[in-house]
């Protein structure tokens, strides 16, 4: 179907999504020429990581574009849309502080690190939050807009020190807090030196008139200014706010360095290190379109990259202008991203080959020895009780050998009684799986039991017998010292032989120690309810509040057996519910 496939691509511009055996998209690219591209990856040789890519392709689809910029625009959004494995150097969590004055009446300076289109100005971003402070703290003692997020009945703090106009009592102008919003737009622009002039002229002022405290202050004032602003290493004289793009490449990986450039200072720097899958150009390309899409990263007044990107092209996406200097100062800035970013690849690449040997190739190796297709999803169960007294499973899925949290789930068992493990094991798996199947949601490549040929038994009877499915189904069986010992795989289940010291025997390790310390903290979460219960929880109608209300008006629940109908209807609880409460108590 493939072979066919790329015998018809077209030679257009376009996007090309490519699924695994499930129908997932696990990969998005983009491709002056589909033809090319797409075939690309399934003729000549590729590193490790590009085979791994292609040996989970299973069928691909794509979209013809009119041009290179709307391909390059699509691709950014079907990434956003359906956040693809493969597509991780796009996957950033990181978040800088920016100041903020609010669009409000009576405008607030404030920090925050949420960028909204609400009209308000925001400066930055600032290296950390401590920085971010401490230019809030020296602003706060220039300008005194208002501290309180909601006007008090009365002047606070900040009032008594000069550092708020006190709106909640006096008439502010609009035109003096415009003044004020004007003024710390500018000096966080670039107008500090003037600010800077303006008190020393009324420090000396105050000094001629004998006004020696006020003097103090304001000389305090320019030491903690002087402070906060030669923090930052000035780069560049004329103060335009800039983002520098510097980036390396080796064995298909890729680090790239942002420089920000803030009023002519480098304030702060970001890292990325990814896989990439195209040409090097190009996914740096859709690194930085994706940059900007993120609301946390404003855009600045210009854009420098590296001569090997289409500059032109980059402006077009970015709508600001987007240059790739030759010489000069801002040459040097670039060359010093660059040089940061090749010596952070190559700081990395004994940890990225570690973690690689320790996750994704011990899947590898593991499909191997179970002679199954390499499981990247894999799930795993284990139940917990004591004596049968409030049972409960959990499962744990790993993703390419990496803990997924946002897919482990807990379930109660509801339809076995006492302490039967197998019974359990049944149920929650049924449960799991005619879920996923009524939902459409992708099943796994492996099912891992915490147990031995029992449990393996009891859940391939449900997975086979009952669901027919083939997903394959191995068990961790323990040693007297309670730690991982035997993997079991097959029916009836024999021992498939692992060196203790390998990397897939560590995963399957890690997967045991991890969906058994989820199973044990839900079932001591569960069993601590337990344990603090009264004849009202049984009584229908009567919920917590309920029971807090009956418990504080009464006292205990002898008082309560004492009570009428009418007792309980005071309290607002409906004559239906009062009944009962009456009924249980006098039975039991």
């Amino acid at each position: 179907m493939i072979k066919d496939k790329l015998a018809v691509l077209p030679g257009e511009p376009g996007c090309y999504l490519m699924k695994d055996r499930q129908g997932t998209i696990i990969y998005v690219g983009k491709a002056k020429s589909l033809k090319n591209r797409v075939r690309s990856y399934f003729t000549g040789t590729h590193d490790g990581k590009t085979q791994r890519l292609v040996s989970e392709i299973a069928d691909f689809e794509y979209i013809v574009t009119s041009s290179n910029i709307e391909a390059l625009i699509l691709e950014m959004n079907l990434i956003k849309k359906h956040d693809p494995k493969y597509n991780v150097m796009l996957k950033d969590d990181k978040s800088y502080p920016y100041l903020k004055v609010t669009n409000e009446e009576h405008p607030r300076l404030i920090i925050t690190r949420k960028v909204k289109k609400d009209g308000g100005k925001y400066f930055g971003p600032y290296p950390n939050a401590g920085a971010a402070t401490e230019t809030k703290k020296l602003l706060d003692r220039i300008y005194p807009l208002r501290k309180c997020r909601v006007l008090p009945d009365k002047v606070c703090l900040y009032y008594h020190i000069g550092q708020c106009l006190a709106p909640c009592v006096n008439e502010i102008s609009t035109e003096n807090n415009q003044e004020m919003v004007q003024a710390i737009s500018k000096f966080l622009r670039s107008g500090h030196e003037e600010v800077k002039e303006q008190l020393k002229e009324r420090m000396l002022k105050a000094s001629e008139e004998l006004d020696f405290e006020r003097a103090k202050e304001l000389r305090d004032t320019l030491s903690h200014m002087e402070v906060v602003m030669e923090k930052q290493k000035m780069a560049i004289s004329d103060r335009l706010d800039r983002d520098v793009f510097g980036f390396a490449f080796d064995k298909g990986w890729m680090c790239v360095q942002v420089f920000f450039i803030r009023q002519g200072r480098l304030i702060e720097r970001d890292v990325s290190i990814f896989p990439y899958y195209q040409e090097e150009q190009d996914d740096l390309m859709t690194f930085i379109g994706q940059f900007y899409l993120k609301k946390e990263h404003l855009k600045p007044a210009e854009v420098i990259v590296p001569s090997e990107v289409d500059s032109e092209l980059l402006g077009q996406l970015l709508e600001i202008p987007v240059h790739s200097p030759q010489r000069g100062r801002k040459k040097e800035l670039l060359q010093l991203a660059n040089q940061n970013a090749t010596v952070a690849l190559n700081e990395k690449f004994a940890l990225i080959e570690i973690n690689e040997e320790r996750t994704i190739k011990a899947v590898e190796r593991l499909g191997e020895r179970l002679n199954i297709a390499t499981p990247y999803r894999i799930e795993a169960f284990d139940n917990s009780n004591i004596q049968g007294v409030d049972p409960v499973s959990a499962m744990v899925t790993f993703l390419d050998g990496k803990p997924s949290r946002r897919d482990y789930r807990k379930y109660k068992i509801k339809t076995v009684k006492g302490p039967d493990d197998y019974g359990s094991m049944r149920e929650v798996v049924r449960r799991r799986y005619v879920r996923l199947l009524k939902e459409e949601l992708p099943l796994p490549d492996l099912i891992v039991i915490d147990g031995g040929k029992g449990q393996i038994s009891a859940a391939q009877e449900v997975i086979v017998d009952e669901l027919g499915l083939t997903i394959p189904v191995c068990g961790l069986a323990k040693d007297d010292q309670h730690r991982t010992s035997q993997l079991l795989m097959g029916d009836p289940p024999v021992v498939i032989p692992l060196k203790r010291d390998s990397h897939e025997f560590y995963l399957l390790q890690r997967i045991q120690d991890e969906v058994h310390r989820f199973a044990i903290s839900f079932h001591r979460q569960t069993r601590s309810k337990s344990l603090f219960q009264s004849i009202l929880d049984d009584i229908p109608g009567v919920g917590e509040k309920r029971k807090k209300v009956l418990l504080k008006h009464f006292g205990s629940v002898k008082k309560m057996k004492e009570a009428t109908v009418d007792d309980f209807m005071a309290l607002s609880i409906p004559a239906s519910v009062a009944n009962e409460i009456v009924e249980t108590l006098k039975n039991n």
